[in-house]
């Protein structure tokens, strides 16, 4: 008997079907998809600011990014969304959560940028 044979789930014998184990890129992108509206919204933002910071030596792409950095990159984010929502005359949750949502959001497109492509481009 061959003990060193790898015996693959049926959904990996399928081209292009690597599972969760193959690409958690893929997996982000998809779950991203079940965002509510809004989100997808404040994600598409997120995305636009973070292509200003995507470049060589930047500090998202340290090994280990500063907590304090990443949360004024936040703020700085959640001042612009406020700003724009006031002009367009539109509600825009005043409290710490949404302050959290974005700072989760940044987080979660900075792991894409440095694991995944470059930049990611979702279709919503």
């Amino acid at each position: 008997m061959d003990f060193n044979r790898r015996i693959l789930p049926f959904y990996m014998t399928y081209p292009g079907m690597e599972g969760r184990e193959g690409n958690p890129i893929r997996d982000l992108e998809y779950f991203g998809q079940m965002y509510p509206e809004r989100v997808k919204r404040y994600q598409g933002r997120v995305m636009e600011m973070m292509d200003k910071m995507d470049y060589e030596g930047s500090m998202i792409y340290d090994e280990y990014p500063d907590r304090y950095s990443l949360e004024r990159i936040a703020m700085s984010m959640v001042d612009i969304l406020r700003k724009e929502a006031n002009e367009a005359m539109e509600p825009i949750p005043e409290d710490e959560h949404f302050e959290a949502l974005i700072y989760v959001l940044l987080c979660n497109e900075v792991y894409k940028r440095r694991h995944g492509k470059r930049k990611s481009y979702w279709i919503f």
